[in-house]
């Protein structure tokens, strides 16, 4: 595949409104004094409309996917969007508007019909927009710390490598596998009235499979996917690295590399091994989550549960609002989990999908308390929410999807801290006398105040007096999100933390993506209602 190169304008500051930055071959970095020229002609259009304060982000992302099954190349599609988004205030309202004519005249186009939306709207507006503080950082710059730019990497090798990937998998028994690699870099220009001229390069990568194993005597058939993670990581990631392949009480797991062939020949034997599991008792168990599963559970009942947009009732799409509340936490006292329940939000976690320098209004990213020793201790917010937690500032989660799309509130990495005391897996499951071990994440359901849920996994083994005696099938728990994190009892160290994620995580209305990772070590819950899903009534 022939890259492709965009070529800035020579001497654009002068004569950009003769010509638009064309792009004319590869995807080399446009010289960051071109986008300021344009960022500034945005922000001077948007001011002399009558905007009291502007930002534009100039944007370019190109996405890769290359997908397989069993021996043979399904698709291979790389795409590529250009352009700028320019949102502004004006009589105390937002206003958004988009544009790919990236000329002066272009830009500042956009940037004036921006200023005539916010005005238009400010009709119906009946409290001004108040935004949160935030210093003008100058002109910075943010790049993923890769080692090997997957772009790079020629369509070729990533074709062997998923013949490979199907090859290892056919010959360990199974019957049908589908397997895919995704790529996506954000090359983010973002400017505002503030004095932020924040140029960012983001990487990230996302491979994965899907393992079938069909009983040919019965019809049944047993699945297993990867026990990979989505990573903020260049084509590194998929050189494993000696320290990073750990052999789990059950299962060899990875760190931060992966070796997607092993695994995949894992999965295929695993999912034979199902056919002879035992279908499970229902009943109370003590279940021991591996962070391969447990990331799902933490992004589903905490990450979406404390974004402000939802508890406020801004935001309902993909599963609703939120049984949290301003009043449970100005409480100080509102138990959501166990005293060993602490949850972080962090925008700087190294390899994290969430990983940025600034966000999409010029926040600098940050780290910050969520859950503390079990009680609610904030939300997230951006810099229109900051003053209705009573913050100075926002928390840098503001994020769009495309320089077409609006930002607004997403996610930040939300993450369980490991255990102060040492402790791995296997000694965790040593002290469990009956109990499930689950890995990897299955089906999953949550009500519309993200409070009564229900999630599946991969691989599920029984624990009796200790020790593993077996795989099991036909897993699911039950509970909703406060009984669950009040029921932690253990978390193992850090030693055993690692990073889970969801590369397209949906939100919004229109709808966006974004990519956010969660991290955690093995952790324990009792009492934990476990359902059999092939019971028939």
């Amino acid at each position: 595949m022939q890259r492709r190169d965009f070529l800035a304008v020579s001497g654009l500051a002068a004569g950009l409104s003769l010509a638009p930055l064309r792009r004319t071959g590869a995807l080399t970095p446009i010289p960051s004094a071109d986008k300021k020229a344009l960022a500034d002609a945005a922000l001077g259009a948007a001011r002399g409309a009558g905007a009291s304060y502007a930002d534009v982000r100039i944007g370019r992302y190109r996405n890769q996917f290359v997908s397989a099954r069993e021996r043979k190349i399904n698709a291979v599609a790389d795409s590529e969007s250009f352009g700028a988004g320019i949102r502004v205030i004006a009589q105390g309202t937002w206003g958004f508007a988009a544009t790919n004519d990236l000329t002066v005249d272009g830009i500042a186009k956009a940037a004036r019909q921006a200023v005539a939306i916010a005005k238009a709207n400010a009709i119906l507006q009946t409290e001004p927009v108040q935004l949160a503080r935030e210093p003008g950082y100058g002109e910075v710059s943010w790049k993923t710390p890769i080692e090997v730019n997957a772009f790079d990497i020629p369509i070729q090798q990533k074709v062997d490598l998923l013949m490979s990937v199907g090859d290892a998998a056919m010959t360990a028994g199974a019957t049908f596998i589908n397997m895919n690699i995704g790529l996506v870099n954000e090359q983010k220009y973002f400017a505002n009235t503030d004095g932020t001229y924040a140029d960012q390069d983001i990487h990230r990568i996302s491979p994965g499979f899907n393992v079938t194993v069909v009983d040919r005597t019965t019809g049944a058939f047993q699945t297993r996917a990867s026990l990979s993670a989505p990573m903020g990581m260049g084509w590194e990631y998929l050189t494993l690295r000696a320290q990073d392949r750990l052999v789990g009480p059950a299962s060899v797991l990875y760190n931060r590399s992966y070796d997607m062939v092993e695994d995949a020949r894992l999965a295929a034997e695993q999912a034979k091994a199902k056919h002879g599991a035992t279908s499970v008792t229902p009943g109370k168990y003590t279940l021991v989550l591996d962070p391969t599963h447990l990331w799902l559970t933490i992004h589903e009942s905490v990450g979406h549960p404390l974004e402000l947009d939802r508890i406020l009732g801004y935001e309902a799409n993909y599963a609703g609002t939120s049984f949290a509340s301003l009043d449970k936490l100005r409480s100080k006292t509102f138990r959501y989990g166990s005293p060993a329940v602490n949850i972080v939000a962090d925008k700087l976690e190294p390899g994290s999908l969430g990983a940025c320098g600034w966000d999409d209004e010029g926040v600098k990213t940050q780290k910050w308390d969520l859950v503390k020793d079990g009680i609610l201790t904030d939300f997230q917010a951006i810099r229109d929410q900051a003053h209705i937690l009573g913050h100075a500032r926002s928390h840098g989660c503001c994020y769009a999807d495309n320089w077409s799309s609006v930002q607004f509130q997403r996610m930040p990495n939300v993450s369980l801290a490991p255990g102060n005391a040492p402790l791995l897996p296997a000694a965790m499951i040593a002290n469990v006398e009956k109990g499930i071990y689950i890995l990897g994440n299955g089906s999953y359901s949550i009500d519309q105040q993200r409070y009564n849920f229900q999630f599946g996994g991969q691989l599920f083994y029984e624990i009796r007096n200790g020790k593993i005696t077996g795989q099991l099938k036909d897993v699911a728990y039950q509970a909703n999100t406060l009984e669950f994190w009040n029921s932690t009892t253990a978390t193992c160290d850090k030693r055993d933390w690692r990073l889970g994620g969801s590369f397209n995580d949906g939100k919004g209305q229109p709808g966006q993506s974004s990519a956010v990772s969660h991290g955690c070590s093995t952790t324990r819950f009792d009492g934990i209602n476990v359902i059999n899903t092939a019971r028939k009534l």
